[in-house]
């Protein structure tokens, strides 16, 4: 007799917990649509970690239209413009120039109350000086699994910048002008007389850097040495500096990028790269602005530039990737010198400074 009420209670809760769980089912869904459908302010939106994250940035960034994008490297430009054919929608305007010139043009914007860039890219002396002026947004990605903790400025919640490419300072010359036999060596090869007058050097950072990584290596001694073989210090960056290389208005320069040196020889170019210790390894990072003015479209473009597919097209440049699952196209077997990781951040640019007047002194007043 007792039974069939059973039963009953027994049908009524099951029916009771299916209508439970279709209703969290409904508010789930709900709560998703809501998340597409609303405006994440700023702060929500740089942290957003929801599965409409991606739609989201897609629905902004159409809005938006555009992204303004500063860098130090001449290969973002295809980077770009690879962006743009996935994402038709958005117009990448793109400023390059010397690292210290990008940071100084972010810096003289911000302070002029003038937000005109989204992302910024550089390597770690200068995006760590615009993160010191509180110049950078804090920021999460999906893409950031990918990444040692070595590579990434982290924050409490997320990155201030992080890795996206590394290249390497080291020899270039025009093989018409020095040939593979002939062309040193060793570093200290550059000292021999037959290379007198035909030694150049990059302007700012490029050239101040391999300085240091030099008197670190060989000792001070060297430098004074080298400075008697009538070096020419051209105020160039060293992707400038490296177009002269490939004319041959520039025989050879301790101060080149591999990746400059691998798309020349790639077009035909005549010329070689070679590793010579030191080696200073130059690491590119990059970031969101802080008051960037189109946040959906950096975070889309951020997100490509780390993902699998960007850096697959960092490195078609002679660029290395510092993403785990990505491999480099050059190969990297010699010793690379880190100056950023020898140094705090106060110092390094203090050492800079010293390189940058040594050059100054023993190079370029001396002629």
């Amino acid at each position: 007799m007792t039974a069939l009420p059973m039963a009953k209670n027994v049908t009524a809760i099951w029916w009771l917990f299916k209508a439970g769980l279709v209703l969290l089912i409904l508010l789930g869904v709900i709560e998703q649509s809501d998340a597409a459908g609303r405006s994440l302010t700023p702060s929500e939106l740089f942290f957003y970690q929801g599965a409409d994250r991606e739609q989201i940035l897609l629905e902004g960034a159409k809005k938006e239209g555009q992204l303004v994008f500063y860098n130090s490297h001449t290969w973002f430009k295809s980077v770009a413009q690879e962006f743009e054919k996935k994402y038709p929608f958005i117009k990448v305007s793109v400023w390059r120039a010397d690292g210290a010139d990008v940071m100084k043009r972010v810096l003289e914007e911000s302070l002029a109350g003038r937000f005109l860039v989204d992302v910024v890219e550089s390597t770690e002396a200068n995006i760590g000086g615009l993160h010191k002026r509180q110049l950078l947004q804090e920021h999460h990605s999906p893409e950031l699994r990918f990444f040692k903790d070595e590579v990434l400025g982290k924050g409490k919640r997320g990155v201030f910048y992080w890795a996206d490419r590394e290249t390497y300072i080291s020899l270039g010359f025009n093989t018409n002008h020095v040939s593979i036999e002939e062309a040193p060596k060793r570093t200290q090869d550059l000292l021999d007389p037959k290379f007198k007058g035909k030694i150049s050097f990059a302007g700012g950072a490029t050239a101040a850097r391999w300085v240091g990584a030099a008197i670190d290596t060989l000792g001070r001694d060297f430098i004074e040495k080298l400075s008697r073989q009538d070096v020419t210090v051209h105020k160039l960056s060293g992707a400038a500096l490296a177009n002269l290389v490939v004319t041959g208005e520039v025989p050879i320069s301790p101060t080149i990028f591999d990746s400059n040196m691998f798309v020349a020889k790639n077009k035909g170019a005549p010329v070689e790269w070679r590793p010579m210790e030191p080696v200073v390894a130059n690491v590119g990072y990059s970031s969101v602005v802080a008051k960037a003015p189109r946040p959906h479209a950096a975070l889309l473009f951020i997100d490509y530039l780390h993902s699998k597919e960007g850096q697959q097209v960092v490195v078609k440049g002679g660029l290395s990737s510092p993403r785990d699952d990505v491999d480099s196209l050059v190969p990297q077997k010699f010793k690379k010198t880190y100056l950023e990781a020898k140094y705090p951040l106060d110092e390094y640019e203090k050492k800079l400074d010293e390189w940058e007047d040594l050059i100054q002194r023993l190079f370029i007043r001396k002629r």
